[in-house]
C-alpha cells in the first residue's frame, strides 16, 4: 500500500532522514520504533506531505505523491493522527469528528461513521457537547482517534499515542489500534512503548539517527538482542 523509497529529508541546512526505504503492506500494523530524535516523526509528516523529502519518492496505491499537497492525501486514504492529538480545543467534541469529515465520500457518510466512532468510544458520545479542551488526556487521545477515523482512511498513521497516557489507557489505546486493523485500516505507528508496539506489528523498522538498521517481524524484533538491550532496558 506504501513504499518509501531511498527518501532524504532536512530541516533547513541539516539531514535528519538518510536514505529511507520500507514498506506498508495492506490491512497489517506496521511499526516504526526508535529514540527520541531518531526521526520517526520526521517521517510521518514527510509521509503526511507536511515536509518535503529532498530526494526519494513516496508511493501510495502505486501514486507517487510528490506533487500530492498534504490535504489531497487525505482524499486518497491516507491520514495522520499526530503527536499530542493537536485537537481544535474551544471546539466540542462533535466538531472536532466532523472536522475529519469535510470532503467527498467522508462527508456523505458523516452520520454513519460518527456512530461507528461513537461506538468504538462511548465516552466521547457521552461528552459529545464538552469542549474539547477540557477532557481528560486519554479523552483527547479518543477523540483525536475519531477524527482521524471520520475520514475513512486506508491507510492510519499514529505519532507516539500514548504519550502522557496513564498504563490502563495504554492498554486501551492499544487494543483500539488493533480494532482498527482487524476492521481492514492499515496501520502505520511511531511509538516510544516499544514491547506494546512490537506485541502488535506484523512487522516493524528501527530507526536510529535517521537510518534503518533493523527490520523483522514484530515479535522477531521483540525478542532480538539489541532491541531487547536498547530499547527495553534487559
Amino acid at each position: 500500500m506504501l513504499e518509501i523509497r531511498n527518501m532524504d529529508v532536512f530541516y533547513g541546512d541539516v539531514q535528519v532522514i538518510w536514505d529511507v526505504s520500507f514498506q506498508v503492506k495492506p490491512r497489517e500494523v506496521t511499526a516504526l520504533i526508535g529514540t527520541n530524535g531518531a526521526g520517526k516523526s520526521t517521517t510521518l509528516k514527510t509521509i503526511a506531505g507536511l515536509l518535503r523529502p529532498s530526494n526519494g519518492g513516496i508511493f501510495f496505491n502505486a501514486e507517487d505523491l510528490s506533487t500530492v499537497p498534504a490535504f489531497q492525501r487525505i482524499d486518497r486514504g491516507m491520514v495522520l493522527c499526530p503527536e499530542a492529538r493537536r485537537l481544535f480545543i474551544e471546539m466540542t467534541v462533535e466538531e472536532n469528528l466532523d472536522m475529519g469529515s469535510l470532503r467527498g465520500r467522508a462527508k456523505q457518510q458523516r452520520r454513519q461513521t460518527k456512530d461507528m466512532v461513537y461506538e468504538l468510544f462511548p465516552r466521547l458520545k457521552e461528552r459529545r457537547r464538552q469542549i474539547a479542551g477540557t477532557l481528560s488526556g486519554g479523552e483527547q487521545q479518543m477523540a483525536a482517534i475519531g477524527r482521524g477515523l471520520m475520514s475513512l482512511p486506508q491507510l492510519m498513521m499514529f505519532d507516539e499515542p500514548s504519550l502522557g497516557l496513564a498504563p490502563i489507557l495504554v492498554r486501551e489505546i492499544f487494543e483500539v489500534i488493533r480494532k482498527i486493523q482487524a476492521d481492514g485500516t492499515t496501520v502505520l505507528i511511531v511509538e516510544q512503548n516499544v514491547k506494546q508496539t512490537l506485541a502488535i506489528a506484523d512487522r516493524a523498522y528501527v530507526l536510529e539517527h535517521g537510518r534503518l538498521v533493523m527490520q523483522g517481524r514484530g515479535q522477531d524484533l521483540l525478542n532480538d538482542p539489541h532491541v531487547k538491550s536498547a530499547y527495553l532496558g534487559m
